[in-house]
């Protein structure tokens, strides 16, 4: 099950499109973000190829302007969640028996589809359901989706090429062969990629799958849906369900044939996921793979050495890039007295700076949190730390739902480093900052360490050496992406697989081998030559 004599197209980065004024993918994003505003669609479930309508609706807005419609769609309810696995179930044997390399060609044809024709119409769709800005939605939609599916194929022919080793006399090797059953994939919001990549990857390994996207990213969801399809996803092989996610998660955990999950999400849920498969261990045929990215508490840390202006950008672009809900996003930092003034003079000066509105006008850097709920979330936080005695806004601080979920880029200064907002998660442009006496620094990578129940991303800042291998030795179980002297934010898939542990998840590593290895169940096979005829070994003598 090797390459034999196929050579896979060599995976590199998608390049990022600047979308500077007077570019050719400027204008076309913005005119098919208008035109798309201005359509009204209808999702429909999608399984083995149907489009199912079931009547039971809910509609689709964009966060920055909640009351403008853009679409409906439809919710399933149990017997279409049984009917997705009966067809993931029916497709399963064809589909795992096709050859790799057609496989390979469906999803490098589908990364061909969002380069070109789907680009713009991806990357609007994202700024209209996800409400990010055009450069957050390139280097999300389109590039990283376009890498997910390229390198995934050429880390599928790696595994595949990962044999053992033979004798003259024994022909041994692997056969990855895909789960046996089906696998669920549950997706965010927060990331078009991710909400394509999670299905696709188990599915590029032989598995057929049932997706469930979030109901906030159902409608880029939708442009996934049509870009599988018209690259050639057969029928049954990634059926799309939509509505309550408890109803539907439990359908799918009861069956024995359920093989694995793919999951992103919170924290919480994926326990209670984890705690379902366990209370049913005895129904299933197999042991379940659970695969998880949850939640985290991210940090910035600085060293005096650090330079002030660059901890400062960092902070910009780590807690405020799409508004804080990146999983990676940073959201408490811990900067040296001798530091603070300038990178407070530094950070108010971006803050300041920033324009805020939706994504249609491109000069806006921020735009609106994902609904009312992270909104409200967000604001009682807020508004909690304009009353407590050890902790204060010094910048931002206001919010407004008027006609779409704004909420300013707030910086709070705590007195105390265990103090709420450092060790809760917000997903959200509030971030948290605590001011360390120079001479702390030891003390405070073990204060970094011990505050949080997460540990997917962090960074620091230093010009000193020796102090980043302090706390690259004193952080390695604090973070599962760590980064020195930038922001914890920016993953690129080939270049840094992206998960982390604790409460953070089972640190699978998308964006590498490591995680397709999760979609496949190996089995050795040895073929003997010579068989032996006499069961006596030469020690028993005559």
């Amino acid at each position: 099950m090797g390459k034999g004599f196929f050579q896979v197209p060599t995976a590199i980065n998608e390049p990022v499109k600047s979308y500077a004024p007077g570019t050719p993918e400027r204008e076309e994003v913005l005119a098919t973000y208008t035109e798309m505003y201005n359509t009204t669609i209808d999702v429909p479930l999608y399984i083995n190829g149907e489009e199912i309508r079931t009547g039971d609706t809910a509609t689709m807005t964009p966060p920055h302007e909640h009351q403008h419609i853009l679409g409906t769609y439809h919710r399933a309810e149990k017997q279409h969640i049984q009917k997705a696995i009966d067809t993931a179930l029916d497709a399963r044997q064809q589909w795992a028996d096709l050859a790799w390399e057609q496989r390979a060609a469906i999803f490098l044809k589908a990364a061909e589809l969002i380069a070109g024709p789907y680009r713009a119409k991806i990357n609007a769709a994202t700024m209209l359901a996800q409400s990010k800005n055009i450069f957050q939605a390139e280097i999300d939609a389109a590039c990283e989706f376009i890498d997910f599916l390229r390198f995934n194929v050429e880390f599928m022919t790696q595994i595949y090429e990962d044999q053992p080793d033979s004798t003259s006399g024994a022909w041994n090797r692997l056969e990855y062969r895909p789960l046996e059953g089906f696998v669920y994939a549950i997706t965010p919001f927060n990331f078009t990629a991710i909400s394509g990549n999670l299905p696709a990857s188990a599915a590029l390994m032989g598995n057929t799958v049932v997706w469930k996207p979030s109901d906030s990213q159902i409608y880029s969801a939708k442009v996934i849906v049509d870009i599988f399809k018209e690259a050639g996803v057969p029928d049954g092989v990634i059926n799309v369900v939509y509505g309550d996610p408890v109803m539907i998660t439990d359908t799918v955990l009861a069956s024995p044939d359920f093989a694995g999950i793919h999951f992103t999400g919170s924290t919480h849920v994926f326990k209670d996921i984890w705690a379902k498969i366990g209370t049913n261990i005895h129904n299933y045929k197999t042991y379940p793979r659970i695969v998880g990215e949850t939640g985290g508490k991210d940090f910035i840390v600085a060293h005096p050495s650090a330079n002030a202006k660059q901890v400062a950008t960092g902070i910009s672009r780590g807690a405020f890039e799409f508004q804080g809900q990146k999983c990676s996003a940073a959201s408490r930092a811990y900067i040296p007295k001798s530091l603070w003034t300038d990178v407070e003079k530094f950070l108010k000066e971006d803050i300041k700076s920033f324009k805020m509105g939706s994504p249609e006008d491109m000069s806006n850097f921020i735009t609106a949190v994902i609904h009312e709920g992270s909104f409200d979330k967000l604001a009682k936080y807020i508004d909690q730390a304009k009353n407590d005695s050890d902790a204060e806004i010094i910048v931002g601080g206001n919010y407004d739902k008027t006609k779409g979920y704004f909420i300013e880029p707030t910086v709070i200064l705590a007195k105390d480093p265990k103090y709420t907002t450092m060790c809760t998660e917000l997903f959200g442009p509030v971030i948290t900052i605590y001011v360390y006496d120079d001479n702390q620094w030891s003390e405070t990578l073990k204060l970094v360490d011990e505050t949080s129940e997460y540990a997917l991303t962090g960074a620091i800042f230093s010009t000193d050496r020796y102090a980043a291998a302090e706390a690259t030795k004193a952080l390695q179980n604090s973070a599962g992406n760590f980064y020195i002297n930038d922001k914890p934010t920016g993953a690129v898939v080939g270049q840094q697989p992206f998960g982390g542990a604790r409460a953070s998840g089972t640190n699978d590593k998308a964006g590498s081998y490591l995680n397709l290895l999760r979609w496949v169940s190996p089995r050795t096979i040895k073929e003997t030559f010579v068989t032996p005829v006499d069961y006596r070994y030469p020690f028993l003598g005559e």
